[in-house]
């Protein structure tokens, strides 16, 4: 197991290198000038603020140097300044990410809670209608954009039924609880505030169930595919040829067979999450990494859009690091690979 952990983390300073490199090629050669992003035109029209703005963010210097400069700053925890807000990237970024990993994690209790039972039930009736339902419902999930599912339960949900909350985290009338993790439903739950946990979870509701209702269209076909795959197998013949209950065998011995493929698209599931929040997030309002991105790329704020890029992709490594010690401890076989 450790030899394994060991391979794994020495994969991870070149998978940061290439983002680094990555983030750092898009900010450079994209066809606009970032000093006149960030003075405006009549700004950069002096040549003296024009060339005292170059000299100060290192645009003056060669590419490679540029870039060593970039990475030097990094490992440091320093992400830039913001041209827009003229702030901090890492301190804007402490303040957004709590909200975007709140978003992942209620999204993915919503997933979960929606695909594997619905995988497990349709395994349990295949050959009828309900796994008809089920396979049009995985079909639907799975091809519908996310940001087409969004707009659309904005739409209904909020514009027509008046069901879902605006934007934010909280009612307007409704006292933030003191900060302690920066996620608003843990720290309502600490403060023992449950009108602000109601309104917390009013607010979430819309973009999480975007999420997770797309996240359970995957669950669920993983989960009744590789049950139907294990109710085929020799072990349940045996077990049945053994008189054990039907149930037994549906929760004790084929799903711990899909168990396994289950968490690997958890994890890559839950790394994406971030990446789907760019999308929801803006459209629904909530105020995570997702939407100050979106934000700051539209005023070609590209220090943010580098630091929210960069902190989404760190995001994603140790995710995926979890959960390959998570299949290597469910799987021996995994570590020899």
């Amino acid at each position: 197991m450790k030899r394994f952990l060991l391979r794994r983390l020495l994969l991870v300073p070149f998978i940061l290198f290439g983002m680094t490199v990555l983030t750092f090629s898009v900010a450079r050669f994209v066809p606009t000038d970032p000093v006149v992003a960030f003075l405006g035109s009549r700004g950069s029209s002096n040549q003296a603020a024009y060339d005292n703005y170059r000299q100060k963010y290192g645009l003056d210097r060669s590419i490679p140097e540029q870039y060593l400069r970039y990475v030097s700053a990094l490992v440091q925890g320093d992400f830039g300044e913001s041209t827009s807000s003229h702030r901090p990237v890492t301190e804007e970024l402490r303040q957004f990410f709590p909200a975007t990993l709140e978003l992942a994690v209620v999204s993915m209790l919503v997933a979960l809670l929606l695909g594997i039972p619905i995988g497990i039930f349709a395994a349990a009736r295949r050959g009828t209608f309900i796994e008809q339902i089920v396979k049009g419902f995985t079909m639907i999930g799975i091809s519908s954009p996310t940001f087409v599912v969004a707009l659309i339960g904005l739409q209904v949900f909020y514009l027509g039924l008046g069901w879902a909350a605006g934007s934010g985290k909280l009612d307007l009338l409704i006292t933030a609880p003191p900060k302690v993790t920066g996620m608003v439903t843990v720290d309502s739950l600490l403060a023992g505030d449950l009108n602000a946990f109601v309104s917390a979870m009013h607010h979430i509701a819309l973009p999480a169930a975007v999420l997770g209702v797309l996240g359970a269209a995957y669950f669920s076909r993983v989960v009744r595919s590789t049950m139907i795959e294990a109710l085929d197998g020799e072990f349940i013949r045996t077990a049945r040829g053994k008189g054990l209950a039907s149930r037994i065998i549906l929760f004790r011995h084929a799903f711990r067979y899909a168990l396994i493929p289950t968490v690997s698209l958890a994890g890559l599931y839950f790394g994406d999450l971030f990446a789907g929040a760019i999308t929801v997030e803006t459209i629904t309002g909530w105020p995570g990494v997702g939407r100050y991105m979106y934000n700051a790329a539209v005023k070609l704020d590209f220090p943010a859009v580098m630091g929210g890029t960069l902190v989404i992709g760190v995001a994603y490594i140790i995710i995926n690091l979890v959960v390959d010690l998570l299949y290597a401890r469910m799987d021996p076989r995994v570590r020899l690979a």
